[in-house]
């Protein structure tokens, strides 16, 4: 009969790859966003949350909405800008993006 049907000879088994080489691409994934991503987002939320700590009276912000306005009281979550001569606003303090150096900007 093995005229008709060629006999198949068991080749080497292949050898196993190893587990650590198999999860080096994931762990260079990750080493790369956290480089790239993780690690520039976190410090520029704690350069942020900075700023907002600092804030005092007389600062000129500009909120995430682009409200531009000189901060007149403070409260710990809230706010107030003067915006124009009589108009005050009320914010959080996480909205504000950003500081206006003084000589930026012409008073009220």
């Amino acid at each position: 009969m093995s005229f008709f049907i060629s006999q198949a000879w068991a080749a080497d088994a292949p050898a196993q790859p190893d587990p650590i080489m198999s999860f080096l691409p994931l762990i260079l994934i990750f080493v790369v966003f956290y480089f790239l991503l993780i690690r520039p987002q976190q410090k520029r939320a704690k350069e942020h949350k900075a700023m907002v700590q600092g804030l005092k009276k007389g600062d000129w912000v500009v909120t995430n909405g682009g409200l531009l306005g000189k901060v007149t009281d403070l409260g710990e979550n809230f706010a107030k800008l003067q915006v124009s001569d009589g108009v005050e606003v009320k914010v959080q303090r996480a909205a504000v993006a950003a500081l206006m150096p003084k000589d930026a900007v012409k008073e009220l």
